[in-house]
């Protein structure tokens, strides 16, 4: 018997239904996301949200409300430096890395090849030995 969830949330057997990607998926993994659209230069809140959403083929459309806190945290924590600038007459902050940021980028990238090997490993097509 295979156990498979219907759009309702209930266990059954029977047709697969794929969930949709929510921001739960995130958790632990925003901030080094989020550090990963500033390697290439400063960016604007907004260009960073965007950055996001086109590097993940749309999967990762996160609202306002969960980017800019996560921002403001990196910023406090001394990862990312804002600076504050006019464009055509709106004000804007942009974002870049600090070397404290690019010592964390580094580390949590070294720390996701390492679990997601390990998830690979046991959620790959091939099948894997159980401990008997």
């Amino acid at each position: 018997m295979t156990l498979h969830i219907k759009e309702d949330g209930e266990e059954t057997t029977g047709r697969v239904v794929l969930l949709p990607m929510r921001a739960e998926v995130l958790k632990g993994h925003l901030d080094a996301l989020l550090l990963a659209t500033l390697t290439e230069g400063p960016r604007h809140g907004y260009a960073i949200k965007e950055a996001l959403r086109a590097g993940s083929g749309g999967r990762f459309d996160l609202p306002t409300g969960t980017v800019y806190p996560a921002l403001h945290r990196l910023e406090r924590a001394g990862l990312i430096r804002g600076s504050w600038s006019t464009v055509n007459g709106r004000r804007r902050r942009s974002y870049r890395l600090t070397a404290a940021g690019e010592r964390a980028l580094s580390q949590e990238r070294s720390s996701w090849r390492e679990f997601s090997a390990a998830v690979t490993a046991l959620l790959g097509e091939t099948p894997w030995s159980a401990p008997t």
